[in-house]
């Protein structure tokens, strides 16, 4: 099953790349494919937000909708997501920010399957190109909101 990851090291800091991430609301304005969001539910236990999120995927020729439960842990400084309602089997996202001297290790993790294995197959192609694509669009809004960076260094594994 596509399972993508990588850590990069960034000159933002862990707060403003975790505020970036965690503004779900925003994600169409610079997130490719996704056409719409809408924030169904939020609620908060223990300083951690649990957010519903129904997002609408346009990925020629494939449109698809599906509903994910993010868990946003500020303390932690974690963001994950996880599928509920979809063509999906399994969409699993997480993101870690970690501190440092100068900037943050920002790590990504995207694991998914479709309920369809000729989909699962279709998709795993292209996968690996659409995965590195949105974590590069995160690090765009990060630009845009906070300035050009200077430092990047991607760590794939």
């Amino acid at each position: 099953m596509p399972l993508h990851q990588e850590t990069r090291v960034l000159s933002y800091t862990a707060e403003q790349m975790y505020a970036v991430v965690a503004d779900v609301e925003r994600y169409p304005e610079f997130l490719p494919w996704c056409s719409k969001l809408i924030v169904q539910k939020r609620e908060r236990q223990n300083g951690i937000e649990f957010i519903t999120a129904e997002m609408f995927i346009a990925y020629p020729p494939l449109r698809e909708r599906y509903i994910s439960r993010v868990r946003l842990d500020p303390e932690r400084r974690t963001i994950e997501a996880r599928h509920v309602e979809g063509p999906f089997q399994r969409l699993d996202t997480r993101w870690r920010f970690v501190p440092l001297a100068k900037g943050s290790e920002v790590h990504f993790l995207i694991d998914f399957a479709f309920r369809s294995v000729l989909l699962t197959t279709v998709a795993g192609g292209v996968f690996g190109f659409a995965a590195s694509r949105m974590a590069e669009a995160f690090v765009h809004r990060a630009e845009k909101l906070y300035g050009a960076e200077r430092l990047s260094e991607n760590l794939q594994q």
